[in-house]
């Protein structure tokens, strides 16, 4: 995906801290305080634009979402839809996620998001993909026991290999659909890519992976 470069994005960002949280390594254990509450904490790794993580903030006002983006000039856009949304219950982070263990500690996170992930089709992209086992022992220091991660992509290749470096990790799959939108899954919020490629009648995949043994 190539990127348009928005020289205003780093003090866009800057000017709106109440969203974008800057220095999250010293937020690591007191995201409670951020929030203003204990409620649980589900993270989106690879934001994008914002759409998901804004509306299921809104759907679910009981949760606490944090959406990771690592390009400034796709977080400026979920900032903006965010800034319009105004909801208390979301926040964003303009990091890296394989840095994860440095802004959240061990069992403050209930559940990932990987949504629409880039698949790093070759073999020697393969550590750089979020379902990755670097990535799932990542999640893994973060989460509960018994957290889950809920996967979706439209990219059957990506999909054929998470399952099995779910498997491997010794994950329990607790749901899967090889086709989402001919399912009978209720609660579906989509993203952007997820419209763009439903709309030319690719199939979604989803699962959702819950570690075991924690």
């Amino acid at each position: 995906m190539r990127l348009r470069h928005k020289p205003w994005a780093s003090e866009k960002i800057s000017d709106n801290p109440q969203f974008v949280i800057a220095n999250p390594e010293e937020k690591k254990g007191k995201w409670d305080d951020v929030f203003g509450n204990g409620n649980p904490i589900h993270i989106e790794v690879g934001t994008g634009k914002g759409q998901f993580v804004t509306e299921m903030a809104r759907a679910n006002p009981e949760i606490n979402y944090i959406g990771i983006e690592l390009y400034e000039s796709v977080i400026v856009t979920a900032l903006d839809r965010l800034i319009e949304a105004d909801l208390p219950n979301v926040k964003l982070l303009n990091v890296d996620a394989r840095n994860l263990t440095e802004y959240f500690a061990s069992g403050e996170v209930s559940r990932v998001y990987l949504n629409f992930s880039d698949p790093w089709p070759k073999n020697r992209h393969e550590k750089r993909r979020l379902t990755h086992e670097s990535f799932l022992k990542l999640y893994e220091d973060i989460l509960i026991k018994s957290g889950e991660i809920h996967f979706k992509t439209d990219n059957q290749g990506l999909f054929e290999y998470s399952l099995k470096s779910f498997s491997w990790y010794g994950l329990h799959l607790k749901f899967l659909s090889l086709d989402l939108h001919k399912s009978d899954f209720e609660g579906n919020i989509m993203t952007e890519y997820e419209e763009k490629f439903s709309a030319k009648g690719q199939r979604i995949y989803r699962v959702e992976a819950q570690y075991q043994n924690q």
